[in-house]
């Protein structure tokens, strides 16, 4: 090797090594906060989206010495994937924590009109700068994926574990404030209009697992009980937060919605249909098929999709559902043999026994407060139990006549 090589190769060394020092210098020092810095935690209200209706969590950090102002937001999904509905159906949903400067975070929700509260922290230097530190490790690629769960796992219960996990035992989460403690199915009832296709469907697909009482930690899965429960939140001794301000105000917002959209308004109209054809079939002695196979279908596939979503998907809340008693999953098949013009089965006046049993035990499992269901299903029970009161009825007496 000639000298000049050797130089050569000493000088790439010597500025490899130059940039290499200079890459962790600098790295060292964006991985800590200035003592000017502030940590906060952004609360904002509902959207018009489902997704959105009930609020949401963030971090956020500031440092003016570092020209920092950004968004840490563990609510971010993405809509993309081809198997999204799939792995949404079969609970297999993963978030990410993203992270986006304030200014653009705060146009988008004032874009959807909603408004942005924000409380900051009490924390010392070292502990925002754990804090900091763990947030920009989360956010790595490897780190920032997390497995979604409504209730235990969400951008709102991030909040509380983040800071318990960075802060220790220090942090004290009271209880205080809370005058009343509800089940996970009234807390999500606090965020939905009752006469709503949304909360008709969830309390159709979400099963008794949700009608139990909630403690404080668990209320915490919904923004406004984060922001409630900081504010009775102390460190080591200290109030955590030491201010708290609005900082996007949301208009008024006129409901669209009309009667005529609404599921009761359609749950009337076909119990008042089904009744007045069940009346004349129950005067002319006769039977209206293509009711009662609609009828069986219907309720037979809802009784399957509710049987998919207790036993076969990683959903917590979807267990243990009794809707399946009313929305009986072997109508299906029972739907194709009661479309028959003459039936011979002397089993079917039994079954249809059976589905009215089926009825009033719904019936009985709510008022004994084993699960809460949709009190807009009141009238779905008494169509039912009136039609399958007429079916047995109908097939005792063509059994008779045989």
């Amino acid at each position: 090797m000639t000298v000049v090589s050797l130089y050569n190769m000493r000088l790439k060394n010597q500025i490899f090594l130059f940039f290499f020092s200079i890459s962790i210098f600098c790295w060292a020092q964006q991985g800590h906060l200035s003592p000017n810095a502030q940590i906060s935690v952004l609360t904002c209200g509902s959207g018009d989206d489902l997704y959105t209706t009930f609020g949401h969590s963030a971090f956020r950090v500031q440092d003016p010495v570092q020209g920092l102002d950004v968004v840490y937001n563990y609510g971010t999904f993405d809509f993309d994937p081809p198997m999204f509905y799939v792995d949404f159906a079969m609970g297999d949903m993963y978030y990410s924590l993203s992270k986006q400067d304030m200014p653009y975070f705060l146009y988008a929700y004032e874009l959807e009109n909603r408004w942005v509260k924000e409380q900051l922290l009490k924390l010392g230097e070292s502990e925002k700068d754990i804090l900091y530190q763990f947030l920009e490790t989360n956010h790595l690629p490897q780190n920032r994926d997390y497995k979604y769960d409504f209730f235990y796992n969400n951008c709102a219960t991030k909040i509380g574990d983040v800071l318990k996990e960075t802060l220790g035992d220090q942090l004290l989460f009271h209880e205080e404030h809370l005058q009343e403690k509800y089940t996970f199915r009234e807390l999500i009832h606090q965020n939905l209009t009752l006469n709503s296709w949304s909360s008709f469907g969830i309390d159709l697909a979400l099963g008794s697992v949700i009608d139990k009482s909630a403690n404080a930690r668990e209320h915490m899965f919904l923004p406004l009980y984060v922001m409630n429960q900081l504010s009775n939140t102390t460190l080591d001794g200290a109030d955590l937060v030491s201010r708290e301000r609005t900082i996007l105000s949301s208009k008024e917002k006129k409901s669209e919605q009309t009667f005529f959209t609404t599921p009761l308004f359609w749950i009337l109209a076909l119990m008042l249909f089904v009744l007045a054809i069940t009346y004349l079939d129950y005067k002319n002695n006769v039977r209206s098929r293509i009711l009662d196979f609609g009828l069986f279908s219907i309720t037979g596939l809802a009784g399957i999709l509710l049987l998919f979503l207790w036993f076969f998907t990683d959903h917590t809340a979807t267990a243990n559902n009794f809707n399946v008693l009313w929305v009986f999953p072997l109508n299906t098949i029972v739907a194709f043999i009661i479309l028959k013009k003459n039936i011979k089965n002397s089993w079917l006046p039994n079954y249809l026994l059976l589905l009215l049993v089926m009825v009033l035990l719904t019936a009985i499992l709510w008022i004994f407060n084993i699960q809460s269901f949709s009190p807009l299903i009141i009238p779905l029970l008494l169509m039912f139990g009136i039609r399958y009161f007429f079916l047995w009825n109908y097939f005792q007496q063509q059994i008779r006549l045989k």
